[in-house]
């Protein structure tokens, strides 16, 4: 029986024990969900040793200054912004040290306050994303600090994968490891785009504001910062509430870090946002004055392809300093269409002006280049084939015949026609006049000049031969394909006004070629100099000086008492040139010299010669009409404050005789035969009685209606754009 208590102890022990060893063998909540964690553990050491890999594997792109397409500007000659070029991207990189505080301390508020105290990796803001990633897995997020931004950006771009994510995040630690924190942060600011087309806060200050960047206050400064956000919902132009609500985000997050005061925020929301942004159609244009300018532009794009390619200069970043003189453009723009081909109907007009040393001071193509593209001052270089020259080329076989010892005083008849036989590829050459004028028996070099007698140049080129002539206008500068036949005197080929510039200005400059330019220097983004331009041209002697000095005296003949008196301005002595017309009034030319600056004029219809100039307002346009006009309306007023200086005066005429009799120079005491057995009056009387003559040949000559110059305030002037100077 004592057993019995025993076991019904044992017994109760097991019953009140039973429970407590059922709860013992229950599995517990790790061997439960061994599988759930297994796998968990097994994913976050694959994470592990595949961040690990890509720390160790993915390498650093290339450095993103040389990648980052930027914006390349044009200035003028002195520094002043002409235009800028972009690939549809508009980004100006600048330092962080031109980004004013405000600007800095805007976007940190804003995007990452902790940015000076993490490596570039914040822990809590991955795991937020990835855990929103888990709930909303159509919408993947990104990281949230200034360095992963500045990597998304530049590196790995936006595509919404978690292997970018990795990849981002191991970047951004590489980068802290490589760069400072001002340095990604400056990066950072330059490749942000911020709506309007605009990449960084520089183009972005611009686009919003009219301004460099370095000069914006708190208000625009709060507002950039907001724009980064989806800033194609905020332009405050469009949405100005929402512009609004993100500036004021901007100015909470601030004045939560301390950085402004609650009266900094009163303050700038007194005025709304869109008080202060400009409207895009106020926005600084491409082109400055693109109607005028933009022939000058595409010319000098074009150049800058050739030498660096589109690539570079549609995304380097250059900074280009060309020739151009703006207010000598503005000159040039208005004696062409402003003041002179101002009508209804009337034919286009182009102009090169060239300074002493080769640099094109302006360039005007063609009256709009917003609705023509074809640049009619540079031939073959902006799209169309050139001109013929007329004879504007005769000059050139003038100045081969003094270069080859032979004086200006020979002479040879000179008829309405002459036929000279076998002259043309074989065939009879038969040659008139303009007008069909007649000149009677033999004139010499310089009165057959100054006349423009074509028939009497059409025996000196047989004499000297065409290959010669060819030889010497391409030694003066004219680099369009030219035939050595006779005819070429006469100006059948086809050149441009900037070739007949760069030509006529070898005799300004007394027998010394330069070659015209456009460009003189070109800096990259970083302002390291990868071109100069000389400041002393390289100069080519064409003409020995006293040879130059003949030719000069005979062209200053042309102006003072010739076919060119109406493009005469300034003292006696001061200019040189030569009219030009073609068969058919299909082009007309005045080119001209002082010793400072030259200048050649163009006439004509674009569509060429089948639509010609023989009743441009009731008159046949020859050289010494329209284009004499608008070389001087050009030329007084560009030289207005230049010292024109005066060409050498020649007393003697040295050289063998070429044919026929020495016909000494008459000079301003002795007349000088004429048309019809009429006589012309003395040098001295035909410069101070006749006036500018309107037709070629001069009015002593030719009854023709008389030409009369259109005033020079016909048509309001234009407004011009005003710009200050800029950093580039």
């Amino acid at each position: 029986m004592p057993a019995k208590p025993a076991a019904r102890a044992r017994a109760g022990t097991r019953r009140t024990g039973g429970p407590r060893a059922s709860r013992a063998k229950r599995p517990g909540w790790g061997w439960r969900h061994r599988r759930a964690l297994f796998f968990a553990v097994f994913l976050g050491f694959t994470g592990l040793a595949a961040a690990a890999y890509v720390m160790i594997r993915v390498p650093l792109p290339p450095d993103p200054d040389k990648i980052k397409v930027q914006t390349t500007f044009l200035t003028d000659v002195t520094g002043a912004r002409l235009a800028s070029l972009t690939g549809g991207v508009d980004r100006v990189n600048v330092k962080l040290s031109e980004v004013p505080r405000v600007v800095q301390q805007a976007v940190l508020a804003t995007e990452d306050r902790n940015f000076f105290g993490h490596s570039g990796v914040d822990p809590v803001g991955i795991m937020r994303a990835f855990a929103n990633d888990v709930r909303n897995r159509s919408s993947l997020q990104g990281g949230s600090t200034i360095t992963q931004q500045y990597v998304k950006n530049t590196y790995v771009g936006a595509d919404r994968t978690v292997w970018r994510k990795v990849r981002e995040a191991a970047l951004s630690i590489k980068v802290e490891r490589k760069l400072s924190k001002r340095d990604i942060l400056e990066r950072y600011l330059n490749t942000i785009y911020f709506g309007r087309g605009a990449w960084g806060v520089e183009a972005a200050s611009r686009a919003y504001f009219g301004k460099d960047i370095d000069v914006i206050g708190l208000r625009e400064a709060a507002y950039l910062a907001g724009l980064i956000r989806a800033p194609q919902v905020a332009d405050a132009l469009r949405a100005p509430a929402v512009a609004d609500d993100r500036r004021h985000r901007t100015l909470v997050a601030m004045r939560h870090t301390g950085m402004i005061s609650g009266a900094d925020v009163a303050d700038v929301e007194n005025s709304p946002v869109a008080t202060y942004v400009i409207n895009q159609e106020k926005l600084e244009p491409k082109i400055v004055d693109e109607s005028s300018t933009g022939y000058f532009v595409d010319y000098v794009s074009q150049q800058l392809q050739r030498q660096y390619g589109g690539t570079k200069v549609f995304g380097a970043g250059l900074v280009v300093k060309t020739t151009l003189d703006r207010r000598m453009q503005e000159q040039a723009y208005n004696a062409v269409y402003r003041n002179t081909l101002n009508q209804p109907g009337d034919p286009a007009g182009a102009l090169v002006a060239v300074d002493d040393n080769g640099n094109v001071k302006a360039m005007v193509g063609g009256e709009n280049f917003k609705e023509a593209k074809v640049n009619l001052a540079v031939g073959r270089g902006g799209g169309g084939l050139g001109r013929q020259a007329g004879s504007t080329f005769k000059p050139f076989l003038l100045a081969e015949t003094v270069r080859q010892g032979y004086t200006v005083e020979s002479s040879f008849p000179a008829p309405a026609k002459v036929v000279l036989p076998h002259a043309d590829n074989g065939k009879d050459w038969a040659v008139e006049n303009y007008e069909n004028k007649d000149f009677g028996g033999s004139v010499n070099l310089i009165d057959a000049t100054r006349n423009s007698i074509n028939t009497v140049y059409a025996q000196l080129v047989v004499k000297l031969g065409a290959s010669k002539l060819k030889s010497m206008a391409e030694q003066l500068g004219i680099k369009s394909p030219l035939p050595a036949v006779n005819s070429l005197v006469l100006g059948t080929a086809e050149v441009s006004p900037m070739e007949m510039a760069g030509a006529f200005s070898t005799f300004g400059n007394r027998g010394e070629r330069v070659d015209t330019r456009t460009i003189l220097e070109v800096r990259d983004a970083r302002g390291r100099v990868l071109f100069k331009a000389p400041a002393k041209p390289v100069r080519k002697r064409v003409l020995a000086t006293k040879q130059a000095d003949v030719v000069n005296f005979v062209l200053r003949q042309v102006v003072e008492r010739g076919t060119g008196t109406g493009a005469a301005f300034g003292p006696a002595g001061s200019l040189v040139g030569k009219t030009g017309t073609t068969n058919d009034y299909g082009d007309a030319w005045f080119v001209g010299s002082t010793t400072k600056l030259t200048t050649a004029v163009w006439m004509g219809y674009p569509e060429g010669t089948v639509h010609t100039m023989e009743n441009v307002r009731g008159v046949k346009v020859s050289g010494g009409s329209f284009p004499a006009t608008i070389f001087k309306r050009f030329m007084s007023q560009a030289t207005r404050n230049l010292d024109l200086g005066s060409f050498p005066d020649v007393t003697s005429f040295p050289g063998d005789v070429l044919k026929g009799d020495r016909i000494p120079y008459a000079g301003s005491t002795t007349s000088v035969a004429s048309v019809a057995g009429r006589t012309t009056t003395s040098f001295r009387s035909a410069t101070t009685t006749t006036g500018p003559s309107g037709i070629e040949p001069p009015p002593t000559y030719n009854p023709a209606p008389t030409w009369n110059p259109p005033p020079s305030t016909q048509r309001p002037p234009r407004q011009t754009t005003t710009t200050r100077r800029r950093r580039y």
